[in-house]
């Protein structure tokens, strides 16, 4: 009986091995398969921080301040003239203006919704009632709202050199 046992207990313990090792290797398999259609300069995904993480490190900063960042998101809102800026989701009710170093690239106009991963500089700034106005324009905004712009903003901003656009 205790051979028995025994058996039991080694054919037990090898199974569960094995597939906890399948698990790790789809895991591994599914991350690799990840597709990404890149913008800008080519980048990474890896060392990427989700947007929550993110959130507390703007939370830190003062206007001025900036950060050298990789961050995960999903994209709010983008520039419907010709996808010149986005905004990302924070979480909390915070959004990101992301615009493009050197309007060197444009995102499509139809990502809302969608994850990227952004790489360039975090920075806090004041946005003035005009450049408001200007990207309410952008996004479609009715001239009553645009007209509601009546003051200058601080904005969690971010400058972007990269983005990779996750595939479907």
């Amino acid at each position: 009986m205790k051979k028995i046992f025994t058996l039991i207990l080694f054919i037990s313990v090898l199974f569960s091995c094995k597939n906890e090792n399948k698990t790790s290797e789809t895991t591994m398999e599914n991350i690799a398969e990840t597709q990404y259609k890149s913008f800008g300069k080519s980048i990474i995904p890896d060392d990427a921080i989700m947007a929550q993480s993110m959130s507390e490190h703007y939370k830190t900063m003062s206007l001025g301040d900036s950060i050298n960042s990789k961050m995960i998101a999903k994209v709010d809102e983008v520039c419907q003239a010709k996808g010149c800026w986005m905004k990302v989701d924070l979480g909390n009710n915070e959004q990101v203006m992301v615009k493009f170093k050197d309007y060197g690239f444009f995102m499509p106009k139809n990502i809302a919704g969608e994850e990227v991963i952004i790489n360039g500089v975090a920075y806090v700034e004041e946005v003035s009632v005009e450049e408001q106005r200007h990207y309410a324009e952008d996004a479609g905004l009715t001239e009553e709202e645009i007209a509601a712009i009546i003051e200058p903003k601080k904005t969690l901003s971010f400058l972007a050199d990269g983005v990779l656009l996750k595939e479907k």
